[in-house]
């Protein structure tokens, strides 16, 4: 037994010195930073000094401030991550900014971002403050983290980090191009060692980039929201009504633009039992063969039956036109197989399944 808790108890150890091990520094030995530089070669009065290279020379013209051994912090720096649609980084630039162009036509591109960046900072409790709106400079309060240590009744808090953060907005003259970029303006730390506003480089630039990274995806949220609204708003809007076409013959009435009416027809087709025979392009019209579908109950039963039009049996023209008065709207005329216009009675009685139809809200 004595011999399995002593097992035991060196594995607890083995783990214990693994999760000390700081995944800031380095691993191995660091000799090398208590060399002292050789002093250079002293040639005797008659003797030629041996040819020197020069590919590995360290000038003095370096930083000697920086960090030295196991001090040197070995962590890749955090990289800005332009996930939101049209988000670019520029390429020679270090600091914590992103450039976004315009993806909404209907939205002005800087109150939208500025509204990611309000709603980022709700998400995380904090406030946003204005510096200079003229200039579209704007402050985070503070953020708040604590760490606890202990369990149940005997927590304490063994860390408090407080930061708070700087975004400066940039707007090219025609709009349609917002940068912002972050800045740590203030830190704090306090632990069982004390207190300080002091905070390394590296781990300012990931906060930086940390926050930034943050508001993107927010704008990437945002975007996707707009976008599902969008879809939404579509499949709810009566884009097919009953009027007139150009000739006064009674037409289905599509909000589409012909061309994009023309190239999703084939889909209509497919989908309700017709068959395409011919079509005249140059006169947008269409000759299609029905076939009234015959559903099956297996159909009925597994869901598969498709609202069926009812037609008789025959070939008919499908004609379509812009309107007159507003190009994005198209005319739909439907002629039997002796080339007369369908009335607006049947237009009526089959109208519940060609307003989906014709709407294509099924097909994607």
């Amino acid at each position: 037994m004595n011999r399995k808790l002593f097992c035991f108890s060196l594995i607890a150890v083995a783990v214990a010195g693994c999760s000390n091990v700081s995944k800031k520094q380095a691993s191995g030995d660091f000799d090398y930073a208590e060399r002292k530089e050789a002093k250079p070669l002293n040639i005797p009065n008659g003797l030629s000094a041996p040819n020197k290279k020069q590919d590995f020379a360290i000038t003095n013209d370096i930083n000697h401030r920086g960090s030295v051994g196991k001090d040197v912090d070995v962590r890749a720096p955090s990289l800005v991550l332009p996930i939101a649609s049209s988000s670019r980084v520029e390429s020679t630039s270090q600091s914590a900014k992103i450039w976004f162009d315009q993806v909404l036509e209907d939205t002005d591109l800087y109150t939208f971002i500025y509204q990611a960046l309000e709603a980022q900072l709700a998400d995380d409790g904090v406030g946003l403050d204005v510096i200079d709106e003229e200039k579209l400079i704007f402050e985070s309060q503070w953020y708040n983290y604590e760490k606890e240590s202990g369990i149940w009744l005997f927590e304490e808090v063994e860390l408090t980090e407080s930061y708070r953060f700087r975004y400066q907005f940039e707007t090219k003259p025609h709009g349609r191009s917002v940068a912002i970029s972050v800045e740590l303006v203030d830190y704090m730390r306090t632990d069982h060692s004390g207190s300080t506003k002091k905070m390394a480089l590296i781990d300012q630039e990931r906060a930086e980039m940390a926050m930034l990274n943050e508001i993107v995806a927010q704008v990437d949220f945002q975007y996707r929201k707009q976008q599902q609204e969008n879809r939404l708003m579509r499949a709810n809007q009566k884009l097919v009504s009953i009027g007139e076409d150009n000739q006064s013959q009674p037409a289905y009435i599509v909000e589409m633009m012909l061309e994009s009416l023309w190239s999703n027809m084939p889909i209509f087709f497919e989908d309700h039992g017709f068959t395409v025979a011919d079509l005249n392009e140059s006169k947008k019209v269409y000759y299609a063969d029905f076939v009234k579908p015959d559903i099956g109950l297996w159909d009925k039963l597994w869901g598969d039956d498709i609202p069926v039009i009812e037609l008789e049996n025959q070939q008919y023209q499908f004609i379509l036109a812009p309107m007159n008065d507003d190009e994005n709207k198209t005319t739909v005329t439907i002629l039997d197989a002796q080339g007369n216009p369908l009335d607006k009675a049947t237009l009526e009685r089959i109208f519940p399944v060609m307003e989906v139809a014709l709407s294509f809200r099924e097909s994607y």
